[in-house]
């Protein structure tokens, strides 16, 4: 388990994280989310001894990382895919990385397999793909076989079947009972991905919920409805208080805003409406975010609107 604690980083006048405090537990994946500037990766280098703290604790299983016993064995982490060097091959990458923390070699053919890499592991790092070093970055990650698993904008410049499989191999590491805790930008995939999720803007901590509770909290309760007798329908929900908008270029259906499916439907039901569609609608994560987190994005262009936030955010 992962455990912050009051943790605060302070680089001269700036304020990187201001007393951030959660947990990361086992058997999930955790989405760690913020807008650029946010101080996700500050944060990430301060729980692997990268960075000190100005105050305030970061403790993986009760322990500073600088206080851990062959650190390989405890945690494994994958903050930049690219920091090999390019004329090292991954074999050999993967060896100095085993023989630092006495781990046997047999040990790197199977991370090799692990990860699909088994093929090219005598090639140059410095000649592999995006995807490819990714892969030896969880090679690396994994090579003590760690409980404590830390990833940072691990699917960034992926092709679309390099994210699915390192989704699936996230939750499948989270499904073994280890802690999981991975930084993104791609908040549809994270929304696939994470079982819970960790918000932070301005270095504070903004939300620490489920999935599902964050984009539930951040949007309203809605519900899409087509009917045959859509005039009527519109006209009965105004008349019983309820705010009411077309859905769709064709006005074929009408979202009514901030109530049940249930309600909807009994009132229809009782006076012989025929509906044939009654969905009860959400925010994507990425409209749950900007909700969550606009008063905390650092860099905003003049007059920036919904979208140009989303880009800078995103």
């Amino acid at each position: 388990m992962i455990e912050l604690r009051g943790l605060t980083k302070h680089y001269g006048q700036t304020v990187a994280v201001s007393d951030l405090s959660f947990s990361v537990r086992p058997g999930q994946v955790t989405g760690f989310l913020g807008p650029n500037g946010a101080g996700k990766s500050t944060t990430m280098r301060m729980i692997l001894g990268l960075d000190t703290p100005t105050a305030g604790t970061a403790l993986i299983d009760g322990q500073p990382y600088s206080q851990l016993e062959r650190p390989l064995t405890k945690v494994g982490a994958l903050l930049d895919a690219k920091w090999v060097h390019p004329n090292r091959s991954a074999r050999a990458h993967l060896r100095w990385m085993a023989a630092s923390n006495d781990l046997p070699a047999a040990r790197v053919e199977e991370v090799l397999r692990l990860v699909g890499l088994s093929e090219v592991a005598d090639k140059n790092a410095g000649g592999f793909s995006l995807g490819m070093s990714q892969r030896l970055g969880l090679a690396g990650a994994l090579l003590g076989d760690p409980q404590v698993l830390l990833f940072d904008e691990p699917v960034n410049g992926l092709d679309p079947e390099g994210i699915l499989w390192i989704r699936r191999f996230m939750q499948r590491l989270a499904g073994e009972g280890r802690t999981v805790l991975v930084s993104s930008h791609l908040l549809s995939e994270m929304a696939q991905t994470a079982d819970h999720l960790v918000v932070i803007g301005r270095g504070q901590l903004i939300s620490d919920t489920t999935t599902k509770d964050f984009i539930e909290r951040a949007s309203e309760a809605s519900v899409r409805v087509r009917s045959p007798q859509l005039d009527q329908l519109r006209s009965l929900l105004t008349s019983n208080g309820m705010t009411v908008r077309e859905d769709g270029t064709d006005g074929a259906a009408l979202v009514v805003a901030n109530v049940t499916s249930e309600a909807v439907g009994k009132l229809a039901g009782a006076n012989d409406i025929t509906l044939y569609e009654l969905s009860p609608q959400r925010a994507s994560l990425e409209e749950a975010f900007m909700r969550m987190t606009g008063g905390a994005v650092q860099y905003h262009g003049a007059g920036a609107g919904y979208d140009d936030v989303m880009g800078g955010a995103l």
